[in-house]
């Protein structure tokens, strides 16, 4: 039951910096005129730095999670 909510845990870690790299993604790029998908034709300047940041922390807690689930499982790497 531990390793469930460990797993539940560390799946609301990765909803939530998901969540928050998208917002970054709102603020800083333009929608189409749908409103839906992003707008690149205006080719924006976004800062390098703070795009890594919020890919390394998304890249980084699924790579966390993906270790709790493969012990969880007893799952082997192919």
């Amino acid at each position: 039951m531990q390793e469930k909510d460990e797993i539940r845990k560390e799946l609301d870690k990765l909803i939530k910096i998901r969540t928050d790299f998208y917002d970054f993604l709102d603020t800083n790029i333009p929608k189409d005129k749908k409103g839906i998908a992003y707008d690149f034709s205006k080719n924006p300047t976004l800062d390098a730095k703070s795009v890594y940041s919020h890919f390394h922390k998304l890249d980084y807690q699924a790579r966390k999670l993906r270790g709790f689930l493969v012990k969880a499982y007893d799952l082997k790497a192919k």
